[in-house]
Order: structure tokens, then sequence, then C-alpha cells
């Protein structure tokens, strides 16, 4: 077989780990990563909160669970090896009331489904001994949940590429993919081409627009949610000591305010989750009249918005008081004040929407020709981003078998 050219286009950990996996597998490859901003892991992946997931809510059997169990595993080989931060400061999901005690069960059952090692139910006074400082009634426990730098591990993963041979273009949006005589020519918004074999879409959010360049169903669409946090101040981080979470409400798309050390120190306290004004609209008044005016106007999202009305309200009464946002920490850690949560960066979630209004649950990979692309790829993606590789390349490397 002659040798073949990729073009990995994003990146973020995705899009390095890609490169990385493909050329261990294809050393003679030729691969290329293209990101259009100046340096890599500049969106989800260098704005997220740092946790390692240890695959507690996710379906037995599906791509999430079982990506996310075997991306831990390669991930914490990683940072071993390579010298980087891993730590297992465990997690709590603090059930508040009779209700949602009473859920802790059905996913202490699911997370061993998973294989998730050490998952206990946990009453109050054993939740005391862990977090002195956590209101709650009872908890779940998952001592093996931990935190690393992304960014970092990004940056490591980039350079055992480059070392194997790839080429890391920084500064190259693409504005256009051809196909053409059996090749695809990836154009970028300066008017630059590389043509290439394959592509890999790993652009987060941007994804969907990109894939449907390639041909690809419009469907699902990217729809933005920004999650804004706050840290505590230097002073008040030792009022947690691990991951203090809420329990999953099913009948709500996202999970709510909670507590995230970070291996830096600091203690992230969110995020919410309200739409973005624009795909990469991380303040308010990051706003992109055209964007919006797509995702208004797609089907599935005022569908959505239809249903969650109330929960889009109540996000955004977080997001413009600063009081609010801090009683929702509050239900946690009492001893929380406004004063003790200063603001900090802000992420968006890439969430991918079918036109009837659905979320997409499980990560999803598509592909149309000599393109694939993951069209939904948000937490756990970081955690599995290694496992996400391994699978993607294999489906690469064989030839003629559709994800």
């Amino acid at each position: 077989m002659p040798v073949q050219r990729y073009a990995v286009v994003g990146g973020g950990i995705i899009g390095t780990a890609v490169a990385r996996r493909l050329l261990a597998r294809a050393p003679d490859a030729v691969v290329t990563v293209l990101e259009k901003e100046d340096r890599l892991a500049a969106h989800q992946t260098g704005r997220n909160s740092g946790v390692v997931h240890a695959g507690l809510y996710y379906e037995p059997g599906s791509l999430k669970a079982t990506l996310c169990r075997r991306g831990v595993s390669l991930l914490r080989e990683f940072c071993a090896e390579k010298g980087l931060p891993y730590e297992e400061i465990g997690k709590v999901l603090v059930a508040l009331d009779g209700a949602e005690e009473e859920r802790l069960g059905a996913i202490a059952e699911r997370a061993r489904a998973n294989g998730v090692p050490g998952v206990r139910v946990i009453d109050r006074a054993e939740l005391h001994e862990l977090e002195p400082h956590v209101a709650g009634i009872a908890a779940l426990h998952s001592p093996t949940t931990a935190i690393v730098d992304y960014v970092a591990v990004t940056e490591q993963l980039a350079e055992e590429a480059r070392k194997a041979g790839a080429t890391v273009r920084t500064g190259f949006e693409v504005a256009g993919l051809r196909s053409t005589g059996g090749e695809v020519v990836v154009t970028s918004t300066a008017g630059e081409e590389v043509v290439v074999d394959r592509v890999v879409l790993c652009s987060g959010l941007q994804v969907d627009r990109l894939a449907r360049l390639a041909g690809d169903d419009d469907a699902p669409r990217i729809v933005p949610f920004r999650g804004e946090y706050y840290a505590l101040r230097p002073d008040k981080r030792a009022l947690v000591n691990g991951l203090v979470y809420p329990v999953p409400d099913p009948r709500y798309p996202f999970l709510g305010v909670h507590l995230t050390p970070r291996v830096d120190g600091e203690v992230l306290v969110g995020p919410n989750a309200v739409l973005a004004l624009a795909r990469e609209g991380y303040r308010w008044r990051d706003v992109s009249p055209t964007e919006l005016a797509a995702i208004v106007r797609f089907p599935g999202f005022r569908r959505f918005a239809k249903q969650h009305w109330r929960t889009g309200l109540a996000e955004m009464r977080g997001s413009l008081s600063k009081r609010a946002y801090t009683a929702a920490a509050r239900r946690y850690v009492p001893e929380l004040t406004v004063e003790d949560m200063v603001p900090a960066t802000a992420g968006i979630r890439a969430q991918a929407l079918e036109s009837d209004g659905s979320l997409v649950d499980d990560f999803r990979i598509t592909r149309r020709g000599a393109v694939v692309a993951v069209r939904n790829a948000p937490s756990p993606a970081a955690t599995s981003s290694l496992a996400i590789a391994e699978h993607l390349v294999e489906l690469l490397l064989a030839e003629g078998t559709a994800p």
C-alpha cells in the first residue's frame, strides 16, 4: 500500500492523540495537524476543569463507557511515563435529600458494570470524614477519580507526534474540503492548500460545519453552551479535599455547580451552562449574529429550548448574579460566602443536538468518503482521548470498514 497522507484538523487533546497514534501504527504515514489558533489546546481542552472521569454515569457498553475506562488506564500510564501530574483525589456525589439518596444505588451499579474500582455508597458520617465542610445525608464515593493538566498532556502528545514525524501547523483555519481524484484538498482561509488522502476532523466547536463541507449530514448540530467558573480564594481552598459533585438528575441535561480542585492548587466552583452567543463566545459580549441566528433557526435547538426553558432561566440567573451562583454552591458547602469566590476562566461545551431536540449522549464518529469526523465528543472526551485515538486509528486503517 502506498504511503498515506493524513490531515488531522484540530490541535486539542483528541487531535494530537490521533496524530501520535497514527504514527505509532503506521510509521511511514505523512501526518499533518492543522490548528486554527496560534497554540494548541486553545478551546475545550484548555478550558475544562482537568478531571479524569472514572466512568460513573455512562451507559454500560456505550462508546463513552468503554473508551472512558480504557482512556483512564492509558492516561494514567502516559502521565506516569512522562512525569506529568496525575492525582487520584477522589470524588463524592453528594445527596442532599432522600430522592437523591435513592438514585445513588443505581449510579453505583452502573459504575461497577463499567469496571470503576472502589465505588461505594457512604453515609453522612463517612462523608463528613472525607469532606468535613460538605453538607449531605449520603454520597457515592469514587476514590480513583483523578485530576490532571490537560494542556500539558496535549503538548506532550504533540511533541511525541512531532518526534515520530508529524507536522503541527498552527494558524491554519480550514475554509474548504474538496475531494478530487482520490485526494482531499484542505484549503485555509488564507488560501493555503494541503493535499492528503484522508482527513480526520477533531475540531470540537466547529466540527459540524467542517463535516458538512465534506458532504456529511446536517445534523447533529453543535450548539455551544458556556460553562462559567468561579475559583475559591486561596485561604478557602481547604474547604474541600476532593471533587464534590451533585447527584445527576435525569430530568435535566446538565449536571449543575460542583467544586473541583486542580493540580495547580486552585479550586474551581462550577460550571453552569448557558447558551453561548457565538461558537467561541466565552463572555456575554462575545456575540456572532450569524452563528446565533443559525442556532435559533435550527429546529433541534428550538425543540430543546421549549423542553428545558425553565432550566435555562435558572442557569442564566446564576450567570448574571454572583449571589445566586454562590447559593447553588452553598447547598454543598454551607460555609461559602460571595466574597470567597473570584471569577475564573469560562469554557464552552460543544454539545451535539439532533433535529428532534435530543442531546446526542454518546460519542459519535461519522465518515463521508475520505473524511472521518468526531461529531460529538463532550465530557469525558479528554479523559477518553487516548482511547478515542486508538478507536479512530483502527477505523482509518481498516480499509473499507465504515464506523
